[in-house]
């Protein structure tokens, strides 16, 4: 099989829109930032016909834009927003199923509410400051302060997300929007209180919409618990952790953590049919999953939500190719197992019954007997773009996922995009 996919040319990008629509700057990500911004450039021009600023109105679009970059990241929401997506027949034309595969690019919501909400806090704090300074008495100085507090923890919040931040210091990202969001809400509740009358308070919208963003952040906490673990650690590079507390449904994730306060990791739950509990690979790729693969923690925490991940759009499409590098089989070997739509499976690793243990790749050749696993140490590091293209060729599947590192991840997507052919991998947007 390998020698045939390797047999088969990788042909030259066309022309024309087609060759840039794949980029990163054209993505459904982008496109939903985009969305957002122009919905709020709308709201925007339609205030400008208003007699000076509306403070309620702009308080109002505080509210809705934070509304939609909270609530698109709850994992119920998530989970129903893919449930939604793949409940398109495969009967319908193609070209209506591969954006709505795009589901997972929902996080161009989160960004994009979250930085209109901001730049509205800011109309709303700038207005409030000019009026305070023309007449003192018209603004509650404590409103003030709570609302300058609040615009500093915001832009923080907007410039850790930055990607090249986000990246370079994720840990630092991670605890600051942690925190800083936890602080933000409270002071969102202490500016709500001191612009309302207390008579008033709950016939506001406002009040409402932060009791409903309350209970969506405070829900995955309720969840958490302390679960037992057990492990095998087939090599120095990667250990298989099962979980007994839950059976989680295939293309879902877990996140766990050692210091739950201070740093989650997600990995894909492995599940398999007719046995109760769940796997997750996890192999050595920083400091905590060193950490972790060396001592081997008896209980973890976990949040008790689990969430779908990209993978899951694979049933949208009547056969797909799987393009895996490493431990990016983790994600991919609960569809092999649940075979809900035809597979072929090409992983790339190295010394794959080395590394992962040879129970764990004897499992996924019964699971697909046609598997490619081209075992690096062996033949080297393969094109993965043209063993992509040619196993699409061969068995002629609708769709590519890839799950692997960033860089590889982007570039099979790309090109495969670029040739027409519906691609998807991860977007590291959180």
């Amino acid at each position: 099989m390998i020698d045939r996919l390797m047999e088969t040319p990788l042909p030259a990008r066309p022309g024309g829109w087609r060759r840039w629509s794949g980029a990163p700057l054209f993505s459904h990500y982008n496109r939903l930032v985009a969305l957002v911004f122009v919905a709020n450039g709308g709201f925007a021009l339609a205030c400008l016909e208003l007699p000076g600023v509306d403070v309620q109105v702009v308080s109002r679009l505080v509210m809705l834009n934070l509304a939609l970059a909270i609530l698109v990241r709850q994992q119920y929401v998530i989970n129903g927003l893919f449930w939604l997506a793949t409940r398109i027949p495969v009967t319908w034309p193609l070209c209506i199923r591969r954006h709505a595969a795009k589901v997972y690019h929902l996080g161009g919501l989160h960004s994009g509410g979250a930085v209109a909400a901001t730049l509205w806090f800011a109309v709303l704090v700038g207005s409030q400051g000019w009026r305070y300074l023309q007449q003192p008495h018209s603004v509650s100085a404590a409103w003030l302060l709570v609302s300058g507090a609040l615009f500093g923890i915001l832009v923080l919040m907007v410039v850790m997300a930055q990607p090249w931040i986000r990246g370079r210091f994720h840990n630092g990202f991670e605890r600051v929007h942690r925190f800083a969001g936890w602080a933000a809400l409270l002071l969102f509740w202490a500016q709500t209180l001191l612009a309302l009358p207390q008579s008033s308070l709950l016939h506001a919208v406002e009040f409402w919409v932060l009791l409903l963003l309350s209970l969506s952040i405070a829900l995955p906490w309720l969840r958490l618990s302390r679960v037992a673990v057990s492990h095998h650690r087939p090599s120095d590079h990667a250990v298989v952790t099962r979980l007994l507390h839950t059976t989680p449904f295939a293309g879902s994730s877990t996140a766990i953590s050692l210091q739950p306060l201070l740093e989650w990791h997600s990995f894909a739950n492995i599940p398999t049919p007719g046995q109760p509990g769940f796997r997750l690979i996890i192999s050595r790729a920083g400091d905590w999953t060193g950490r972790y693969i060396d001592r081997l923690p008896s209980h973890v925490w976990v949040k008790g939500i689990t969430i779908a991940g990209v993978a899951n759009v694979e049933t949208l499409f009547k056969s797909v190719v799987y393009i895996a590098t490493g431990s990016g089989i983790g994600p991919v070997m609960p569809h092999l197992l649940a075979a809900q739509v035809p597979i072929q499976l090409v992983w790339s690793t190295r010394s794959p019954a080395k590394t992962y243990g040879a129970a764990l790749v004897e499992e996924i050749v019964r699971a697909q007997p046609d598997a490619v696993i081209w075992d690096t140490d062996v033949r080297g590091k393969p094109d993965l773009v043209q063993l992509a293209y040619a196993a699409v060729q061969a068995v002629g599947a609708e769709a590519v996922i890839c799950i692997a590192n960033q860089a590889l991840t982007r570039r099979v997507v790309q090109e495969m995009e670029a040739r027409g052919i519906p691609a998807y991998g991860a977007i590291w947007d959180s």
